[in-house]
């Protein structure tokens, strides 16, 4: 399946990790990919109805949120995790940005 990035922020988000983790975060994506909604734990899981998480682990944990959107992968928003919880500002972000696609 075909990724797309649903804005720049996203960018430059990668743009700003460590070097090691951009190296992740691009397998990762080309995982993702690969295999589309076949990938699952431990690089993919579900978070809610249509909009998943691909998990980088690492001295960085990196989450991004995707969806599945006409036959395409949308990258939606990037953070890097903190805490066992997903904040909820993260969440509501990239469901903004997933409502925006219709």
């Amino acid at each position: 399946m075909q990724v797309e990035i649903f804005d720049n922020s996203l960018d430059k988000f990668v743009e700003g990790l460590e070097k090691a983790t951009i190296a992740k975060v691009l397998r990762s994506i080309d995982l993702l990919e690969r295999f589309g909604c076949d990938l699952q734990m431990p690089h993919s899981k579900k978070i809610k109805n249509n909009l998943f998480e691909l998990r980088i682990r690492g001295q960085q944990e990196v989450r991004i949120f995707y969806t599945f959107h006409q036959q395409q992968i949308i990258l939606l928003h990037g953070f890097i995790k903190k805490s066992q919880k997903i904040l909820k500002k993260e969440l509501d972000l990239a469901l903004q940005k997933m409502r925006g696609l219709d």
